[in-house]
């Protein structure tokens, strides 16, 4: 429920009613003493990005879509820009915005796997050694033993553990919103289950053995590490932790999901614990783009411990999508206009989507949905989003200053 798997949107079905496309323009830095520090510069139309959010609002029906883009050093007439569309909250209309938080959910991974290699580059934890070691006894039973699984498998979804979210009752999600989860209860239920038969199989399960392994190794719950690690050093003010509060503090899109009898429901308020550090932060899109660049840029981990994030294996495309690869907490993606991104999605059942991506030419997105795409054909107009975030030529959008 907090991967962003395809084959999750075909049980999902939509009623909404065709919304307009707005583009909002974020301000460029000074380029230029001419230009004051208050004035935006022109910053194109960027009609191809336009076009694609339209689509998923009008013909795909999500409630709402926000799109953050940060240009490269090269983009001087426009360092950022962003196309909104649809609503952040049904009941009063209020537009779709960028600056809103949302729940990112398998964002996550992303965080926990940089706080691993954190504590890989400090020499204490190996990616090679067995999960046995830190979690004396925790993965035992018919066909499991932590004794054969290695912290690298779990952070690459190589490990054989099954999801959790797979468990008998995780049907109808919406039935235990407000329950509180403890990760050593949902890694008990998940060994319940029988070991997948793909080689790569997505599980959240191993990112709650993975925050498991902090907690063993630095003596603090694995979210205090990542704070103390990277939300704060990053200053990400607006992504924070939600524990057992359901609600969404300060400034915060709805989100939204089909119910057991076919309405659109209301599912913002939502306890997180079930996902826990494979899936519980609330963020919003500038902080995603920030923590993104700064972890491929290098600033938070040294580069043999990047340069390991950053080797993939196939991931099977019915859980994510044609294409994807996946390394340790990161996803390598395909572009039309030749190379990759590398980021990471995240789905939550309550209905918010978040995605974010730097490209081969450090230009990075970040993409905001407060429904899930209810069809593999939205499924792949959401990628699009992405794409023609990435791809858009750099000089033909830009205007005359």
């Amino acid at each position: 429920m907090v991967s962003t798997l395809l084959s999750s949107v075909l049980r999902r079905r939509t009623a909404l009613a065709a919304m307009a496309t707005a583009v909002v323009w974020g301000a460029a830095p000074v380029s230029s003493a001419r230009t004051p520090p208050h004035v935006p510069r022109p910053c194109g139309t960027h009609d191809a990005l336009r076009r694609s959010v339209h689509h998923l609002v009008t013909h795909d029906r999500i409630a709402g879509a926000a799109v953050l883009v940060n240009g490269t050093g090269a983009d001087v007439t426009c360092a950022r820009w962003a196309v909104t569309g649809g609503v952040a909250d049904l009941c009063t209309g209020r537009p779709m915005n960028t600056s809103d938080r949302l729940r990112v959910g398998s964002v996550t991974k992303t965080f926990t796997a940089t706080v691993i290699l954190q504590l890989v580059a400090e020499r204490r934890v190996s990616l090679d050694a067995p999960v046995e070691r830190y979690l004396p006894g925790l993965i035992r039973g018919p066909g499991y033993d932590g004794r054969r699984i290695t912290v690298r498998q779990l952070l690459q979804h190589t490990s054989g553990l099954p999801d959790h979210l797979d468990a008998p009752g995780w049907e109808h999600p919406e039935r235990l919103r407000y329950r509180h989860f403890d990760p050593r209860e949902l890694v008990a239920r998940a060994l319940r289950l029988p070991r997948p038969r793909q080689t790569w199989h997505y599980a959240t399960t191993n990112y709650l053995v993975a925050g498991l392994i902090v907690h063993a190794v630095t003596g603090h719950s694995p979210e205090s590490e990542i704070t103390r690690r990277v939300i704060a050093p990053l200053r990400l003010r607006d992504t924070y932790w939600p524990g057992d509060d359901p609600r969404l503090h300060g400034p915060h899109s709805h989100s939204y999901f089909t119910g057991d009898d076919g309405r659109r429901t209301d599912g913002t308020s939502w306890n997180m614990t079930f996902g826990g550090v494979g899936g519980a932060l609330v963020s919003t899109p500038a902080d995603l783009t920030r923590f993104a660049t700064a972890l491929l840029g290098g600033r938070l981990l040294p580069g043999a411990q990047l340069a390991q994030m950053r080797r993939t294996v196939a991931a099977d495309p019915d859980r994510l999508w044609p294409g994807a690869r996946y390394g340790l907490g990161l996803i390598s993606s395909p572009l039309s206009c030749g190379g990759t991104w590398w980021g990471h999605g995240g789905t939550v059942p309550g209905g918010h989507r978040a995605l974010v991506a730097v490209g081969p030419g450090g230009r990075s997105v970040a993409v905001a949905l407060n429904e899930v795409p209810a069809t593999l054909q939205a499924e792949r107009d959401f990628l699009d989003v992405v794409d023609k975030a990435l791809c858009e030529a750099h000089t033909s959008e830009r205007k005359p200053a």
